[in-house]
């Protein structure tokens, strides 16, 4: 098991492991960047198959945290939580709270949320024993709903800029993962009348997708090589890679799913096949900007105003990446550590 030697090991500030014998709990919190302020990041729980794979994993997600706040244009810097375990046989209130407490240690250098297996009810258990969270009941609520915002916006432009069309009507769009930012996505999309094709570990999320949006039903390993205008990964990470790029035959591809390039070279990759990449950091910071205004002066407008500047910054990536001869991801990557290196008076949005 390494840190310092570990291949995405970025100069994180610094890699924490809990314990809690009353609860088995195994936790890491990564802070990755604080630079722009202090480090948000959701709390995943995984059932990951070893120690080194939950590192990685943490490494990857809390480095990515950095550049999307920086893109966003927030005051935060990145960093991640993950719990090793399974959250449907793991989680409990109890184990819960003794992530709280470990976050308290860190005396509000981190502040947490929901990710991939936490919940808003989650997240009011977490607050017992901490301050330090975002996303509760009592809060800003689900960020779902906003990420899907945010990722529609980005679709849109997207599309407008490659395929030249001002509507999503009749389009193909495959979604992979019906989790709750896919649910909402393939709401919108839908009413924007795109034609769905969709996918997801579990058959019932599958069966509602069908039902509700009339969508065309597909198996998990066969959604990269559907024919779609729009191909949209909504689950895990690391799906783009050299298995999988082979099979693509879609023109663009716009998903929440964090870390969806299995390498950096896979942007290139894509680009040279002529894929439009809408690098993820970019398109899924809706929910992270709803937690971010999370406070008394919370508004859903001005949550809302700051969602609809991602297509603005999105546009100028692929502007960038087109004038440079540079892959989309590269260009992100350029405006991203720009920001993060600034000083820190200068991160406030600018709402």
């Amino acid at each position: 098991m390494s840190i310092f030697t570990a291949v995405d090991f970025d100069c994180h500030e610094q890699v924490t492991f809990f314990y809690d014998k009353e609860t088995r709990l195994k936790a890491i919190i990564a802070l990755h960047n604080t630079h722009r302020g202090p480090a948000l990041g959701g709390c995943r729980i995984w059932p990951y198959a070893d120690e080194q794979q939950a590192i990685t994993d943490v490494l990857r997600l809390s480095r990515g945290m950095t550049y999307k706040a920086a893109m966003a244009n927030l005051p935060f810097g990145g960093g991640k939580a993950i719990i090793i375990g399974d959250s449907h046989k793991d989680k409990s209130p109890a184990l819960l709270r003794a992530l709280g407490k470990s976050i308290e240690l860190l005396d509000g250098r981190y502040l947490t949320g929901e990710d991939v297996g936490t919940s808003v009810e989650d997240m009011d258990s977490i607050a017992e024993t901490t301050s330090y969270v975002v996303g509760r009941s009592t809060g800003s609520g689900n960020p779902a709903p906003f990420t899907a915002m945010g990722l529609y916006e980005s679709i849109q432009t997207a599309v407008a800029y490659r395929l030249k069309k001002s509507s999503l009507k009749g389009l193909k769009i495959a979604v992979q993962g019906l989790g709750n930012v896919g649910y909402h996505l393939c709401t919108l999309l839908r009413e924007g009348g795109a034609d769905l094709i969709v996918t997801d570990i579990d058959p019932k999320l599958v069966k509602r997708a069908v039902k509700e949006f009339k969508a065309h039903a597909i198996a998990p390993d066969a959604i990269y090589g559907v024919d779609a205008d729009v191909f949209s990964p909504c689950a895990l990470g690391a799906i783009l890679n050299d298995h999988t790029i082979p099979q693509l035959k879609c023109t663009i591809i716009v998903g929440s799913a964090n870390n969806q390039l299995d390498a950096h070279i896979h942007g290139k990759i894509l680009a040279d096949k002529k894929i439009l990449y809408a690098p993820d950091y970019v398109v899924n910071a809706g929910g992270l900007i709803n937690v971010s205004y999370e406070g008394p002066l919370y508004s859903i407008e001005r949550v809302k105003r700051h969602i609809e500047k991602i297509p603005e910054t999105l546009l100028n990536v692929f502007q960038i990446a087109e004038t440079r001869h540079i892959s989309t991801n590269e260009a992100a990557d350029l405006i991203a550590e720009e920001r993060f290196r600034e000083d820190r008076k200068s991160s406030q949005p600018s709402i």
